[in-house]
């Protein structure tokens, strides 16, 4: 099993370069020197990055956000909160893990998220769900997700059934 949470760190990280060197490739107009120096720090981290030091990394690319706040640059990244941090790493692990995984276990986890996507829009046309109801089935697709994301393909069956046994309660066929 590949390293999961090593490569959702280095998905993190590679995302804000990627939108650091978007950022500063762009003509804004804005403080030359400020840029400059934001160029810099962004060679220093993927220079740390590269040389495998990448706390050093992760704390040059905090660094840049305070820097470009401080300098009042309008248009730099600003940094993205917890939840949408998550979500543009993941979608950046994805990828990666995916080339990872032997051709198998793809073909396992593409085959529960088309069964996941089958029973959630089934659950979605269902008449008369409840609150409470519409809160399991958002929590346990999130679960299922999440297990997909991290090619976790036992952690996805079960909630896959999870969210069967939701489906059969409702009266919905899954």
């Amino acid at each position: 099993m590949p390293d999961v949470y090593g490569i959702m760190l280095d998905a993190e990280l590679s995302q804000a370069f990627d939108v650091w060197s978007a950022y500063l490739d762009a003509r804004t107009g804005e403080d030359h020197q400020a840029r400059t120096r934001l160029r810099s720090t962004l060679r220093s981290a993927r220079e740390a990055a590269g040389a495998g030091d990448l706390e050093s990394a992760r704390a040059l690319v905090a660094e840049m956000y305070d820097d470009a706040r401080d300098a009042g640059l309008p248009w730099a990244p600003v940094r993205p909160d917890a939840r949408t941090a998550d979500r543009q790493a993941r979608d950046y692990a994805k990828d990666e893990l995916r080339q990872l995984l032997p051709v198998d276990q793809r073909e396992e986890l593409d085959s529960i998220a088309i069964y996941l996507s089958v029973t959630r829009r089934r659950l979605r046309t269902a008449p008369g769900l409840d609150a409470a109801t519409c809160r399991d089935i958002l929590y346990v697709s999130a679960r299922a997700d999440m297990a997909l994301d991290l090619a976790h393909p036992r952690a996805a069956w079960r909630e896959l059934e999870r969210l069967k046994a939701i489906a059969r309660r409702c009266g919905v066929e899954p």
